[in-house]
Parts: structure tokens; C-alpha cells; sequence
């Protein structure tokens, strides 16, 4: 029975939310509401905010150390990945002051105790392992082309990327294959986590509504994912501290978003 209502929820049947149409400007507008929110009182997100740019730089100095400097740039797109689950605590932030309430910065970690949290925890293993999945291509594609013998520098990684042929090769495949981890998941967890603190509905109706919500707004969501994307490379491109600011104002409109496409008065199917 615990695993049934992990994947389904409570209740008697699978509850849908009904999903509605986006506009490109609805994306403006969440994007701005999740500025609004990290602005609001930021105090309340610094411990948070600082996680990403001190993980960024340790591993920075790991690949330093173990001339790992090939993953340099999957690590970078495994923070749009992992970024979902990052997230979590922003969103109850976003639902609070959505409700009109003065959150703290312990509201955050509310979302430990959400009676969907089994389901939470689902969704969030299953992003662990596309992104595990993910620095395995990525180092197997690497090592086809340039072989199993690493640059010890980031100043050799450079080198051997944009001064050889095979360069060009390494950069098309992996931005290609890498293309399509993000795709899915954009498609399985983009509104999956604030759905699932909204609602207990479980991980397998968290999931399929994130898929209804991205093939039923195709053209805007993708445009969401390289907005994502693009923010996450330029916040990392700075010495990853750009990301303080970057991934907190996209996991709050990452909230605005998902009440875009599943409104509160949404009728369910």
C-alpha cells in the first residue's frame, strides 16, 4: 500500500490536474514573479543561495586535482538537471507568500515534513540517476574521441577542444546528447516537484502531468528549457557564484510557472 500511494497519490483513483494553455509571455511573467519572490527578503535564501556557487568551486578543485577537466562542462548542464530538486525549498517559499503569508528562512525546509515527500523522494532518485546516466555518456563520448588520457589543466582541456579536429566532433555529440537528458527532464520534472508540494497526487501523477504540460505547450516549455539552460551556463561561466542568483529566481518562477499551467481552480479529469 506505501508504494501504491508513492507512485499514485492519495484517494481511490489517479487524479489529473487539468492542464492549461501558456503563452511565450506567461514565460516573461513567471520569471519575473520568481524575481519578485528572491528579492523580497533574499536574506531568507543566502544559506541556500550559497550552496550552489561553494559546490560549484569544490568540484572545480576536484577536477584540478584528478584531471577530471573533461566533465567540466556535463557538470555544468547537471545543474539544470539536478536544479528540480535543488529547488524544493523555494517552492514552499513561492507557495507561502503566493497565500500571502511572511515566510521564513525556515519555511524552507517544510517541505521535509510534506506528506508527499515518499513521492518527492521518488521523483528526485529517478533525476539522480538520468544525471548519473548522463556524466557516463558524456565521459564515454570524451573518451571515443580523445581516449581514456585526460589534459591535466583546465588550459589543456581548452587546447585539445578548440585546437584539434576532433574538437568540433566532442562538441556537437555531447551538446547533442546532452540536448536530450535535458529534454527529459524538462518533460518528466519540469512542474513535477511544485505539483507534489501543491498536491499528494504521487510520483507517477506528478510525472505524467509535467509530460501533459510540455506536449500540450510544446513551443513555450522548450523555449522554458534553453531559458534554463542558457541561465545556468551564464551563472556557471562565472566562477559558478552567478549561479546564487540564477537558480534561486528559476526555482521560484519555476513555481509561477507550474500555477500558470495547473491553476488553483483547474478542474480535475
Amino acid at each position: 500500500m506505501a508504494r501504491i500511494h508513492l507512485m499514485s497519490g492519495v484517494g481511490e483513483k489517479l487524479d489529473l490536474p487539468a492542464i492549461a494553455k501558456i503563452s511565450y509571455a506567461d514565460l516573461g511573467d513567471a520569471l519575473s514573479k520568481g524575481a519578485a519572490d528572491f528579492w523580497a527578503k533574499p536574506s531568507h535564501y543566502l544559506l541556500l543561495a550559497l550552496i550552489y556557487p561553494v559546490i560549484g568551486i569544490v568540484l572545480t578543485v576536484w577536477m584540478n586535482g584528478y584531471q577530471t577537466w573533461p566533465l567540466l562542462y556535463p557538470l555544468i548542464g547537471g545543474f539544470a538537471l539536478l536544479g528540480p530538486v535543488a529547488a524544493l525549498p523555494l517552492y514552499e517559499i513561492s507557495k507561502q507568500r503566493e497565500e500571502g503569508r511572511r515566510p521564513s528562512w525556515r519555511d524552507a525546509f517544510r517541505v521535509m515534513s510534506s506528506p508527499a515527500i515518499g513521492s518527492i523522494v521518488v521523483v528526485g532518485v529517478m533525476l539522480l540517476v538520468l544525471f548519473t546516466l548522463w556524466l557516463t555518456a558524456a565521459q564515454s563520448i570524451y573518451q571515443g574521441i580523445f581516449g581514456s588520457v585526460a589534459p591535466r589543466t583546465l588550459d589543456g582541456l581548452f587546447a585539445q577542444v578548440f585546437g584539434s579536429p576532433d574538437g568540433m566532433s566532442l562538441l556537437v555529440m555531447g551538446t547533442g546528447v546532452g540536448a536530450l537528458f535535458a529534454l527529459a527532464v524538462l518533460c518528466t520534472s519540469v512542474i513535477a516537484f511544485p505539483l507534489l508540494i501543491d498536491r499528494d497526487v504521487g510520483a507517477y501523477v506528478a510525472i505524467e502531468t509535467s509530460v501533459r504540460a510540455v506536449t500540450k505547450n510544446i513551443g513555450p516549455m522548450l523555449a522554458w528549457g534553453l531559458i534554463v539552460g542558457a541561465a545556468v551556463f551564464i551563472g556557471s561561466a562565472l566562477l559558478f557564484v552567478g549561479l546564487a542568483v540564477v537558480l534561486p529566481i528559476l526555482g521560484h518562477a519555476t513555481w509561477h510557472l507550474y500555477r500558470k499551467l495547473v491553476p488553483q481552480t483547474s478542474l480535475i479529469r
